[in-house]
């Protein structure tokens, strides 16, 4: 399957938030080029304290967690059982946000009461969520308290037959609701309608934390600790990233200071298990930001409960060996080179049946299934799909007639409203805005997908499938320096709804222009008497069309670290070539 060789390859969109008041008082006010100043603009931070909140987080910023329904009632319920010696178990899900909501919660627990443990069910075995099973096991263990933590919203019938069996429940979860809210003790969640939390798009983790402040609030209120002698949460912002970065969270509000704080602690590496994580990744002794926790880190967390347990991965983030981390580091990375190499062959798989799909350019989403594809690798795969086609997609394995598949979206399609619309070809779903996971029987699978198709044409006005590019502001290549790098800094770290800035720059002529390591394009772009580096990844391809070439070029700006030298580098998003 062959991409458009195009130029440009989107369509390109200055960003006119342009207000010049607004822009020589932010500059003024925090010494920043008129160029950051129109980026903070267009992430709409017109006024100086909301600046400030934004390139200066602080713990000091966050909310309330008592501002969350049910916070008061669960804490309270929390506080009970430790009092009471009973036995509590943290129920968490099987990827790097349930991974690390469970370990954030079981270090905290563990330092006020001997009586608790944690489950992590396991993909293959076990599914998603609790099962009716597993909490008789618990019953059988005289477990008297559950904490459910990334799941539980959606497990009704699993929580009111913990409740018959004298079992409370505790749900932590930031999925959508489709359904009644189960009867659990307390039911915290933000996309409640009745929940006055300001902030909205939490990962579980980030709800774990906040359960973790009240808890600590209220426990220290009563004098548990003597001496003022508490558990400092800010430690557990490393791993608190973590599961916020992998849970492509948006990178605002509270995620923003969670991951601004959180990738600071990373770099240090203090905590055994992330040193020996970036030592299997190649990256311990660099700077942490969040795309190499996104693509070396968080791959090796996922990859344990992908292909294999989760336990590995919790157990690595938990431990003080060092040795033992190292151990369990290399486990896991042996875990991710196998799930590359899966995704890799079920990718070509889905790029042969397009090839061979007359029309497919007219489907607004794409559907394919096999009884050849691991489970723990579709959601994955399905990602990529958007990444290349820009329009929803499912990918789902087949077992026995009955097909378990992951579905991911664009920006204008909340995927988990679409599948109720679904849901009566349905066996169960789950998920938010941008993905979700289905249970379907494989002789639905062709309905399924002809439906979703109908839904997507009558709910998204565009379906264009060349993406767009938001430029924040033009530049000149002269502007490009150390001190608009660094300040570029303070609007770290980048990921969704809080992206990368982009500029432009006309008119540059490319010199020297090669394919260097995997299809990767560099050139040095020059404008009058300057002369910058340039690398378009992934782009070799447009070599012939580039060399030599006046154009017009979207980028980053950023410092390149090669051989213990560094140097300015622009990240090329697209380049226009000039007639």
């Amino acid at each position: 399957m062959t991409l458009s060789k195009k130029l440009p390859t989107t369509s390109w969109k200055l960003n006119n938030n342009g207000n010049k008041s607004v822009e020589n008082s932010l500059s003024k006010e925090f010494g920043v080029s008129p160029i950051i100043s129109q980026v903070l603009i267009n992430r709409n931070l017109l006024d100086i304290d909301d600046a400030r909140r934004y390139l200066y987080p602080s713990l000091n910023d966050l909310h309330s967690p008592l501002l969350m329904k049910d916070m008061k009632q669960g804490v309270a319920r929390m506080s009970q059982a430790i009092h009471n010696n009973e036995k509590i178990v943290i129920y968490g899900d099987y990827d790097a946000d349930g991974i690390t909501s469970v370990v954030v919660l079981f270090k905290f627990l563990k330092e006020l009461t001997p009586h608790v443990s944690f489950f992590i069910p396991h993909r293959i075995e076990h599914g998603y969520g609790l099962k009716k099973s597993i909490i008789d096991q618990f019953k059988a263990e005289n477990i008297s308290l559950i904490l459910t933590v990334d799941c539980g919203i959606s497990d009704i019938e699993q929580i009111a037959h913990a409740r018959n069996l004298g079992i409370d429940t505790i749900v932590l979860d930031h999925h959508e609701i489709s359904t009644t809210l189960p009867c659990a003790v307390a039911a915290i969640n933000p996309s409640r309608e009745d929940c006055s939390f300001p902030f909205k798009n939490l990962a579980g983790v980030g709800i774990a934390y906040n359960f973790l402040i009240a808890l600590r609030g209220a426990l220290r209120k009563e004098g548990f600790w003597k001496n003022n002698d508490y558990p400092n949460l800010k430690e557990y912002l490393d791993i608190v990233a973590l599961g916020t970065i992998g849970d492509i969270a948006p990178l605002i509000d509270e995620n923003r200071i969670f991951t601004k704080m959180g990738l600071e602690l990373i770099t240090e590496g203090k905590r055994p298990g992330i040193k020996a994580l970036k030592e299997v990744s190649g990256v311990d002794g660099q700077v942490i930001d969040s795309f190499k926790a996104s693509f070396c880190l968080i791959p090796r967390i996922n990859a344990a409960g992908r292909i294999a347990s989760a336990l590995d991965a919790v157990q690595l983030l938990l431990t003080d060996n060092m040795d033992e981390a190292r151990s369990l580091a290399a486990k896991l990375d042996e875990y991710n080179r196998l799930r590359q190499s899966m995704e890799k062959d079920i990718l070509k798989d889905i790029l042969d049946k397009i090839g061979n799909t007359p029309d497919w350019e007219k489907l607004n989403a794409l559907v394919f299934a096999s009884d050849k594809w691991h489970p723990g690798v579709v959601g994955i795969v399905a990602s990529r799909l958007v990444d290349l086609f820009r329009r929803p997609a499912f990918v789902i394995s087949l077992s026995d007639g009955i097909g378990k598949g992951s579905g991911r979206s664009i920006s204008e399609f909340n995927i988990h409203q679409g599948l109720k619309q679904c849901a009566s070809l349905l066996l169960s779903y789950g998920g938010h805005y941008r993905a979700a996971g289905i249970s379907i029987k494989e002789d639905d699978i062709d309905e399924f997908s002809g439906l979703l198709n109908e839904i997507i044409e009558n709910n998204v006005e565009s379906q264009e499938t060349v993406s767009q590019t938001i430029i924040d502001t033009e530049c000149q290549l002269s502007d490009i320096n150390l001190n608009l790098i660094n300040e570029m800094d303070l609007l770290a770290p980048f990921g969704c709804e809080n992206p990368e800035p982009l500029l432009c720059a006309r008119n540059l002529k490319a010199s020297s222009a090669s394919i260097v390591g995997n299809n990767h394009l560099k050139m040095k772009l020059i404008s009058k008497s300057i002369s910058r580096d340039s690398i378009w990844f992934s782009r070799g391809d447009f070599l012939p069309a580039i060399s030599g070439a006046n154009m017009d070029v979207v980028f980053t700006p950023h410092i390149n670290y090669w051989n213990g030298a560094s140097d300015i580098q622009l990240k090329m998003k697209d380049v226009s070539i000039l007639d």
